[in-house]
């Protein structure tokens, strides 16, 4: 009916999607900034912002993909402001639900297929079957081959299949595409080559893909490092999965400045969400972080003491000790507090899970939230008690 309504507009508009469980969001800004940097008018959706022409609208509190009523109207403005292409996000639950139901896609893209969202989907199989509806009816599907999901998608997605890989011999790799990114993670390298295997399908020249995203200079609340002159580091990420987690943690790791500095993770779990990931978390902080902070992250119904707890059984199962290890601080002003107080000269602390998200979820009730507010308050606060 939107569709219907709004007359239709991707069929004014090339549109491109990218769905994964890590990666879509920076991965949709990159694409975005090619497009936007080779002077084509380009218009955005994404878990941070939607950007129709010149205008930011914000896509809501904890939702993806807009519901089709939204999507099909910022399909709409985007022509009416004269954009050419659209890059969306789109998640599992967006793709299952046919929020997308009438959005013509050119270019489809993978990121990652990792664990999630069974809650939701119950098995991987059919998170991943969910995702493969992206790959219906397109022109090109790009694929990540170093990802479990690339057999699974191979033999289910239409028009001309391209491969990328940070390893093996794929269509797109940084051999044949060197890439020197300013933004930092193996991670990000794959979600750049993905952003320069779908722009390179839109007949845009290799040199101007490369400037571009060596340019690039990330996304709000991804990596993005909290300077207030303090002698330790302070990051704030998005990174909510196991996955996505374990792969920051090593990043930020390697940029520990000496054997002796720690890095204290400050992260939950949602509630009413995949349960199962929980313990995964646990056992992922055990062997990437020194010391593990457990809090609230979106708890709705459930009690967030329950929720660390779950999370703790993964840290105890690797022989880490509650209060020496991880401590269970459940008001997550207060755990970021505790998180900056702790840190010595040269460690890092690293927030995870809320990032841009402007609320958090207690009950059925949205609280407002900035990240961003309560580490800065916490980092001066330290620094004035000198």
């Amino acid at each position: 009916m939107a569709a219907l309504i709004f007359n239709f507009p991707s069929k004014d508009l090339v549109i491109i999607g990218v769905t994964g469980t890590d990666g879509k969001t920076t991965t949709v800004q990159m694409i975005y900034e090619i497009l936007k940097a080779v002077g084509f008018k380009v218009s955005m959706i994404s878990s941070v912002a939607a950007r129709i022409g010149p205008k930011t609208f914000d896509t809501g509190f904890h939702v993806t993909t807009p519901n089709p009523w939204q999507v099909q109207k910022f399909l709409k403005k985007a022509v009416d402001l004269g954009s050419q292409y659209f890059v969306l996000e789109a998640t599992s639950h967006g793709l299952d639900q046919n929020r997308l139901a009438f959005v013509k896609f050119k270019v489809a893209v993978i990121t990652n297929i990792s664990h999630e969202h069974l809650d939701y989907h119950k098995s991987w199989q059919s998170y991943a079957q969910a995702k493969a509806k992206l790959f219906k009816n397109v022109n090109f599907s790009i694929l990540n081959a170093d990802d479990r999901s690339f057999d699974f998608l191979k033999s289910k997605v239409d028009g001309q299949a391209i491969t990328y890989s940070l390893n093996s011999s794929a269509d797109f790799n940084l051999k044949n595409f060197p890439l020197n990114l300013k933004i930092v993670g193996d991670y990000n390298l794959a979600n750049a080559l993905a952003a320069a295997v779908a722009t390179s399908t839109l007949g845009i020249y290799k040199s101007k893909i490369q400037k571009a995203l060596n340019n690039f200079k990330g996304v709000l609340g991804r990596m993005e490092e909290i300077n207030l002159g303090q002698n330790f580091k302070v990051i704030v990420d998005f990174a909510h999965t196991p996955n996505a987690l374990e792969r920051s943690l090593r990043t930020i790791k390697s940029q520990v400045p000496n054997p002796k500095s720690k890095l204290i993770a400050v992260f939950g779990a949602a509630g009413e969400r995949d349960k199962t990931k929980r313990s995964l978390m646990g056992k992922t902080a055990a062997e990437g972080a020194d010391i593990s902070v457990l809090t609230a992250e979106d708890p709705r119904s459930e009690k967030v003491e329950d929720i660390c707890d779950q999370i703790a059984k993964g840290l105890t199962s690797r022989g880490k000790k509650e209060n020496k290890d991880f401590y269970q601080i459940y008001d997550r002003v207060k755990a970021i507090e505790f998180a900056v107080k702790l840190a010595q000269k040269d460690d890092i602390v690293a927030l995870f899970g809320k990032s841009h998200e402007k609320s958090i979820t207690y009950g059925k009730k949205e609280y407002p939230w900035d990240e961003f507010k309560v580490v800065k308050k916490a980092i001066e606060r330290r620094l004035n008690a000198k």
